[in-house]
């Protein structure tokens, strides 16, 4: 009887899960070891951990409830999430909280969270269910291509403006999307060349408007480099206001020069700078969880740079560990996609895998020195809100879409037997 209780809950596909309760164990343990900094705040050792798990539960009850919706239930949010996220992007534009210099927040009845996790879930929806209406014999149809830019355009716009790598992320999983849909490769072709020179014209733009802060000359007057600063639009405009951001982390990415141990400036580039040190001290093997040094002096230890963290207590073993989760989570959703009797669900499944995934590389990459600092936290691992409960949701769908599959391949093996024992 407990054993069918537990399988009446735990519906889908069996391997999703033991990669979700892996990667739910290990947020658990190091967030727990590298909350220091808000033990230090909150003064109490556990809370941030309590916290936490409360989070993951009310997260595992939300994906639960998810998996036991019927795949054909998603399309008809579509257009009400699109209204959701267009509102509530322009509400975080004009009146959103700010943390940490970034407007990305918005408060609802005590309840923070940020517009750009639902639109994501959202776009990956509204493109697989774009690409699976307007699918031919010879792939996606051309309009295809234009109704899924035409859905972009409002979005992803109103997402860069506060949250570049948020946008970033987004693009490149519609992309995969779209290949992985069949749309013509010329259209995708004309699509890369526009997007290169995006890239190349907002890449001035921060370069020539943009102010690096720690670039500022302690031999000169302060008082007036600060003024001088603010009189670019990258300091006083609304939509250039990030500028100044994204350039200093241009410039810390593109100096590629050898910097001597001695030389290394702890209080301009603490986060990459520890989480270097993080890496470099875990000696192969790690120290062993809850023996973090550098978590008292990284930030976003529990955040941002988890993955640091990860590698200095668990070593290479538990780096490779953590990113073979992801890595199982992808090929398994591919295999579940593969198995769908319809396109719908094969793509929203892959779409939503991919953007797991992606961003955990985004993530990993920061964290390693691969990449500039972007932001992403480490999905299902890092400390989170709403983005916690909302990446659970994402598991959720995907186990939903994982069920159909497997009763279409249970059906598909009765029905054989039963033409075996007929003949």
């Amino acid at each position: 009887m407990n054993n069918k209780t537990l399988g009446n809950i735990f519906k889908g596909d069996k391997v999703i899960w033991m990669v979700f309760f892996f990667l739910c164990i290990i947020s658990i343990v190091e967030v727990f070891s590298a909350s220091s900094e808000l033990t230090y705040k909150g003064g109490s050792y556990l809370a941030p951990m309590f916290k936490h798990i409360a989070i993951l539960v009310m997260g595992v009850f939300c994906m639960i409830v998810t998996l036991n919706i019927k795949c054909k239930y998603f399309k008809i949010v579509t257009p009400f999430l699109l209204i959701i996220s267009i509102l509530t992007l322009i509400w975080v534009f004009f009146a959103g909280h700010t943390t940490n210099g970034a407007q990305r927040w918005i408060s609802i009845i005590g309840i923070q969270f940020q517009p750009s996790e639902i639109a994501k879930g959202t776009m990956v929806l509204a493109t697989a269910q774009i690409l699976s209406a307007m699918q031919t014999p010879e792939g996606a149809d051309k309009n295809a291509f234009k109704y899924i830019l035409w859905i972009c355009l409002p979005i992803i716009p109103l997402i860069m403006l506060e949250n570049l790598s948020t946008a970033a992320l987004l693009c490149v999983v519609i992309f995969m999307m779209m290949v992985i849909g069949r749309v013509p490769l010329s259209q995708l072709g004309k699509l890369l060349g526009i997007v290169m020179l995006l890239i190349v014209f907002v890449f001035a733009m921060v370069m020539i408007v943009g102010t690096d802060k720690g670039q500022i000359n302690p031999n000169k007057n302060m008082t007036e480099q600060i003024a001088q600063a603010k009189e670019k639009p990258g300091g006083i405009g609304k939509i250039f206001h990030r500028f100044d951001t994204w350039k200093s982390r241009i410039d810390k990415f593109m100096n590629g020069k050898e910097v001597s141990p001695e030389e290394v400036d702890l209080d301009k580039d603490a986060q990459v700078a520890h989480a270097n040190i993080a890496i470099a001290s875990s000696n192969v093997v790690g120290k062993g969880p809850g023996n973090s040094v550098e978590r008292d002096f990284l930030s976003q230890a529990f955040s941002d740079f988890i993955y640091a963290i990860i590698i200095e207590e668990t070593g290479i073993e538990g780096a490779l560990f953590v990113a073979m989760l992801y890595i199982i989570l992808l090929f398994r959703t591919g295999r579940i996609a593969n198995r769908c009797e319809n396109n719908f669900p094969a793509f929203l499944a892959m779409g939503l895998a991919m953007l797991l995934v992606t961003q955990a590389l985004f993530n990993m990459c920061v964290a390693v020195g691969l990449a500039p600092v972007t932001g992403q936290p480490l999905p299902l691992v890092s400390k989170g809100g709403t983005s916690t409960i909302i990446n659970c949701i994402y598991v959720g769908v995907i186990l939903s879409i994982s069920r159909s599959a497997k009763k279409k391949d249970v059906t598909d093996e009765d029905l054989n037997e039963n033409q075996l024992a007929t003949a």
